[in-house]
């Protein structure tokens, strides 16, 4: 369980073909305090640490999760918003976060907006009825405040603010149109949608 509150920006540093995809992530944690088997959230994708060292982690991702996610997200040098796991006690900052991605959003344009900077995000008409204005949205890790929805031909466009302080500690100041980016709905959302479903 997680809160979108990303905590460090790793970079991916090697990727090796196996049976999975074994991905070493540098990092500014202290490695000597995450646990072998411990989930860390990578651009919104809870992984689980297989192996690490001063300054890095590995994880595996299966096909199944290199399917569901930003197709280049997997490369090296890319660059990942990271959070470790939840612990009880701790702050929940952003709102209740699992680190399964829903689908892949394509971000359709950024513009300028006071400090901030407004991005626009295209989803599929299957996730029109779980984003709504004001609510929360994860996009790849960071939980954010969705500002509009606007429901288009095929789809689903939403919009939200980043501000400098996000911009400058998470890759979502790197956005621009055409990129792919992961989302994950409100848990929420995705519960009450679902009652609805079997009610009717």
């Amino acid at each position: 369980m997680f809160t979108g509150i990303i905590t460090d920006i790793g970079r991916i540093e090697a990727v090796e073909q196996r049976g999975d995809t074994r991905l070493k992530i540098a990092c500014g944690y202290d490695m000597s305090t995450v646990d072998l088997g411990a989930s860390i959230a990578c651009s919104g994708v809870c992984l689980t640490v297989v192996d690490k060292g001063e300054g890095w982690f590995a994880v595996d991702a299966s096909a199944e999760t290199l399917s569901r996610t930003a197709p280049e997200m997997w490369t090296e040098g890319r660059r990942l918003n990271l959070e470790r796991a939840l612990k009880v006690g701790d702050e929940l900052g952003g709102h209740i976060v699992t680190g399964h991605v829903d689908s892949v959003g394509s971000v359709v344009g950024t513009c300028p907006e006071g400090d901030s900077v407004r991005v626009g995000i295209a989803l599929p008409a299957a996730l029109a009825g779980y984003v709504a204005p004001k609510g929360s949205i994860t996009v790849d890790g960071a939980s954010l405040t969705v500002n509009d929805v606007r429901d288009v031909d095929g789809g689903t466009h939403f919009s939200v603010n980043i501000i400098p302080h996000t911009a400058s500690h998470t890759t979502l100041g790197e956005l621009e149109a055409g990129r792919a980016v992961n989302i994950e709905i409100d848990i929420l959302a995705r519960y009450l949608g679902r009652m609805m479903e079997l009610r009717r």
